[in-house]
């Protein structure tokens, strides 16, 4: 029983996060916001205003496929949110800008991230088969292998947590401050960068959770021994 209730929370935990997320989105992009710009608009005043006349801005499909770009220095901004005029298309575009701020100072946890690219990359495609062979053979050494691969795929996700609260605390003083949106309009703003960050803090809880599972999972292998 207390398995089925642990693999439920892995499965409604992030869909939750997603649905918070679009569900905040769908709302405060029907609000338009005070000052009428675009979101391209509100990342040229927010990189303009802090000296990144060189990174550029460009449109992308898909909608919340919204990013920033390092290696080409770009802020790529969904359709929606690059032409439209709403609160919430304001809070994406001055979040993905936070990024490019975050970049031009070095900031160190973006900087780790980045350093961790390849290994996560690597531990997140190799920690699955490696786990499965070691549970299936009883091999602890290839579970312990996976779960170490794992591990630094975990920390990826960890890592990206300060990397993304950042951003928005960014985000949150620079369109205010050049007046973007108004006091009043705080409130939704920050609604919509919080489910945002939500799926971030989703996708480290769940990855946290398998890590420990199969840690333990390990240490009763060694124990039977």
């Amino acid at each position: 029983m207390g398995f089925l209730i642990y693999f439920i929370l892995l499965l409604i935990i992030p869909i939750w996060a997603q649905m918070k997320v679009k569900s905040a989105y769908r709302k405060y992009s029907q609000v338009p916001a005070s000052s009428g710009m675009t979101g391209a608009q509100v990342a040229r005043k927010i990189l303009d205003d802090n000296g990144l006349f060189n990174v550029r801005i460009e449109e992308v499909r898909g909608q919340l496929t919204d990013h920033y770009d390092p290696r080409s220095k770009v802020v790529r901004l969904s359709s929606d949110n690059y032409h439209g005029t709403s609160v919430a298309g304001a809070a994406v575009a001055a979040h993905e800008v936070g990024h490019a701020m975050q970049d031009a100072e070095d900031y160190a946890f973006l900087r780790f991230r980045h350093a961790l690219v390849p290994v996560a990359g690597f531990g997140s495609n190799a920690s699955f088969f490696l786990i499965l062979a070691g549970i299936l053979f009883q091999a602890s050494g290839l579970l312990l292998l996976g779960i170490v691969a794992m591990a630094a795929a975990v920390l990826f996700q960890v890592v990206t947590l300060p990397v993304e609260f950042n951003a928005s605390n960014r985000a949150m003083e620079q369109i205010v401050s050049v007046g973007v949106i108004r006091n009043d309009e705080e409130r939704e703003t920050r609604k919509v960068l919080n489910a945002a960050a939500l799926t971030y803090v989703a996708g480290a809880l769940v990855a946290l959770m398998e890590l420990i599972r199969f840690i333990l999972m390990y240490v009763g292998m060694n124990n039977d021994d």
